[in-house]
């Protein structure tokens, strides 16, 4: 899903079989959660979210829904490198004010303005560590209060589980491939704690979750 070379079609079709395995992960309500701590410990009405490298809206829409069933005001942001992405989750969030996509590169440099909580699921794993290190000191810089990341943690398990889940969850032969080899690329758990570290989130907590992810909670002292 990385080539900018990729047509619209499959495209769009991979961005549907993430849907679902976002879906089955339990990832937008595990992170809503963790955004209402960060709220109730702060003392937040309101609060301004960003999740940088967002693809389809998946996150968003997610967090949206579950924050209109708790009574949670959420002002929701998110940013993609790909227009073809952003431009997918703009025509899914249509007609919701609280939601609205932008291109940005969130690795390149800081999101151009400061939010309450920046978050990433799924990106991590995509980075070398260099640039995932900027892209960590980059939300760091633009965090008020809180950096989220979720993402794959490699390991046996979790390649066997991607191998077949994607295969279940996605006719897509991009997510087929793309699964699989993530896990391949991702970072362990002590590699990813050496990487917060390097961004200056040294007392980030990382917390282990299904379907062999970790998340990351850092948390502005």
């Amino acid at each position: 899903m990385d080539d900018p070379a990729l047509d619209a079609a499959a495209h769009h079709q991979a961005l549907r079989g993430l849907r679902r395995i976002n879906a089955i992960s339990g990832t937008a309500s595990r992170l809503f959660r963790a955004i209402e701590r960060v709220a109730s410990a702060r003392g937040l009405t309101s609060v301004r979210v960003l999740d940088v490298a967002c693809g389809g809206g998946d996150l968003l829409l997610g967090l949206a829904r579950r924050a209109r069933r708790n009574d949670r005001r959420l002002s929701l942001s998110g940013c993609d490198i790909s227009p073809r992405a952003v431009e997918h989750a703009r025509s899914r969030a249509s007609g919701r004010a609280e939601i609205d996509f932008f291109v940005a590169d969130a690795v390149a440099e800081p999101p151009p303005e400061r939010y309450d909580v920046v978050l990433s699921t799924l990106f991590l794993h995509h980075l070398d560590e260099a640039a995932a290190v900027r892209l960590l000191r980059n939300a760091r810089h633009a965090a008020g209060h809180a950096v989220l990341v979720e993402d794959l943690a490699r390991g046996r398990v979790g390649h066997a589980l991607a191998v077949v889940g994607v295969r279940l969850l996605s006719r897509s032969p991009v997510v087929h491939f793309d699964g699989p080899a993530s896990v391949e690329g991702a970072y362990t758990v002590d590699e990813a704690k050496r990487l917060a570290a390097d961004a200056g989130l040294d007392s980030a907590h990382f917390s282990h979750h299904w379907p062999c992810r970790f998340l990351m909670q850092w948390r502005r002292p």
